[in-house]
């Protein structure tokens, strides 16, 4: 029986068998990318080489890449759903197309794994009025042996991926379907049967989306391929949740010792909203974020006190988040080495967030009760309204389960319609926000922003000369429009330390130097100075932006060409954006 461990290792080392490069995952954490709050495919942290750039480690690629999706954070519980996971791949830039993606497909599946060709079938683009139906794709699984009945043509919903966001490299794609039923698998594919499990897709990425919805060829054809590491560790073990896996044995296991409790016959939801959301929590917290109001550290705090809200629910009284991550960081630490380096950052700020909770949710109780206390005693039917049901839920972390069980308590009703209405309203002025951020793209590499990128360079070079090297990016947020820049600093910054930065930024854009990009090996670049971010996510080869004397970093691109492009620099509003974590927003104005 194949382990996620051994799978993961299994498939990079097939794919360096065929010429490509195991690169790092990069961080949870979007560099430069203003479209999402986490990197949620594995293709985002590679878009501006799927868009021609030239990576430091060649056309062919391999990785395991880690991934955050929160749109369905209140459907984890089943045996589905998770907001954390790891997306292997692998990546032809401009290299090989569909031809040799099926046929490493094929293989690995087949040779690799020894799936027996009767327990697959696969889907491929059906055509629509925009693009072809993919005739090459259907000829080529046919030629390798999976029969026409077992191929599917399907639209554009089913075989038509991305872009991310409103705009990027998208294509037609190829999925792969392994059946797990109790009996043999039927000779016909039927995809709407669930016992069909999805377990790879591949992406031919030759198509980038417009902003007006119109598709052009890309500069170079991209093969982009993903699967997911805990699905097909589950399926291969014949389980039918990969919570039922080893991937999550070892949590469950401490939080059966935290109950004091044996091992039960089968996990309920709320034990599986724990060890998913303090799962994710442990990688996002490794990658730098720690809990707070807005973005991504507010979803990072949803997440410890949705499964700090379980735990009550489950009983457990003392605190408790700190040693299930420290099972994380023992399981997943030898290949993310950063869980290791940031082991106590990631227990403190658990910690931390749980004691201030704690306080909250009994905050919250006193508030339930001025509720009760509000309703006059000779009123027969006492009802807690939906609209303060949700309050209680949204201001002070109370499940409506708690909720419902408290007021039963008081010979009180919960106006679950009501509840369910402001819920729902609620959703859609998030999902509404979220449409909003997503507008303008994913990965904008436009001129425009290619000169705020660089000026962020020039910034850092800046803020490390009037405050001390103690500073450090944490995080980047470029737009048409403006520039934010998150850096390490445990205060508020005087006036006149916001204008001498400005002024060496403007001297370095005065000076017109020359920007320089040279690739190198990793070691080397460290070497000569070279400023780097999250530096765990790097690979062996490594591109170094130089900007004359000023700055030289470790970065992915893009950047103009001289500073003298970039016009005036003018920093727009200093403020905090987490505890140690200040911001800058700035703009570029034309001279």
């Amino acid at each position: 029986m194949i382990t996620a461990a051994e799978m993961r290792r299994k498939y990079i080392d097939f794919f360096k068998k065929h010429g490509h490069a195991e690169i790092k995952s990069a961080s949870l954490i979007p560099e430069n990318d203003p479209t999402c709050l986490f990197n949620t495919a594995g293709m985002q942290p590679l878009v501006p080489y799927l868009q021609g750039a030239k990576h430091p480690a060649g056309r062919r690629l391999t990785d395991c890449q880690k991934c955050v999706r929160t749109g369905d954070i209140d459907e984890v519980g089943d045996a589905v759903h998770l907001t954390f996971f790891e997306m292997l791949g692998n990546w032809s830039l401009g290299d090989y197309f569909r031809k040799e993606a099926i046929e490493f497909s094929f293989e690995f599946l087949t040779n690799e794994l020894g799936i027996p060709l009767n327990m697959l079938a696969v889907t491929v683009f059906g055509g629509d009025a925009e693009a072809p139906w993919d005739e090459e794709a259907y000829k080529l699984w046919n030629s390798l042996g999976i029969p026409e009945e077992r191929i599917a043509k399907l639209g554009r919903k089913d075989n038509f991926w991305g872009p991310v966001g409103e705009t990027g490299p998208c294509g037609t794609d190829t999925e792969m379907f392994y059946w797990t039923g109790p009996k043999p698998a039927p000779q016909k594919f039927d995809p709407a049967d669930k016992r069909w499990v999805e377990i790879w897709n591949d992406v031919f990425m030759q198509f980038n989306r417009q902003a007006d919805g119109t598709y052009v060829e890309l500069s170079q054809r991209n093969v982009d391929t993903g699967m997911g590491l805990e699905r097909i560790t589950a399926v291969l073990q014949g389980k039918a949740s990969c919570y039922d896996t080893e991937i999550f044995g070892g949590i469950f296991a401490e939080l059966d010792k935290i109950r004091g409790i044996e091992t039960p016959a089968e996990r309920t939801a709320m034990e599986r909203i724990i060890a998913d959301h303090l799962r994710a929590a442990s990688f996002i917290i490794g990658d730098g974020v720690i809990p707070g109001r807005v973005g991504a550290p507010y979803v990072l705090r949803r997440l410890i006190r949705r499964a700090i809200r379980e735990g009550r629910k489950l009983g457990i009284q003392g605190l408790f988040t700190a040693r299930i991550a420290k099972v994380v960081i023992d399981q997943y630490g030898e290949f993310y080495s950063e869980l290791r380096t940031n082991a106590e950052t990631i227990t403190s700020e658990l910690e931390r967030e749980e004691k201030q909770f704690n306080t909250t949710l009994d905050h919250g109780m006193k508030e339930f009760q001025k509720m009760i206390d509000r309703v006059p005693a000779f009123v027969e039917h006492k009802v807690i309204s939906g609209k303060n049901a949700f309050n209680l839920y949204e201001t002070y972390g109370f499940p409506i389960e708690l909720t419902v069980e408290m007021a039963k308590e008081q010979n009180f009703e919960v106006d679950l319609k009501g509840y369910e209405e402001a819920a729902r309203k609620h959703q859609e002025m998030s999902r509404a926000q979220n449409e909003q951020k997503f507008k303008g793209g994913l990965a904008d590499h436009s001129e425009v922003t290619a000169r705020l990128h660089s000026a962020t360079h020039l910034l850092q070079a800046a803020l490390r000369k009037v405050l001390g090297t103690h500073v450090e990016q944490r995080g980047s947020n470029i737009t048409q429009e403006r520039l934010r820049f998150d850096f390490c600093h445990p205060e508020k910054m005087t006036p006149e330390q916001l204008q001498e930065v400005e002024k060496l930024v403007n001297d370095a854009i005065g000076r017109d130097l020359e920007i320089t990009c040279t690739e190198m090996a990793l070691e080397d670049a460290k070497a000569t100075g070279a400023m780097a971010v999250f530096s765990e996510k790097y690979n062996d080869r490594v591109k170094v932006y130089r900007m004359g004397d000023v700055s030289c970093e470790i970065c992915g691109g893009p950047h103009a060409n001289r500073t003298g492009e970039l016009g005036h620099f003018r920093i727009v509003k200093e403020e905090s954006s987490s505890r140690g974590i200040r911001r800058i927003k700035a703009v570029l104005e034309a001279k």
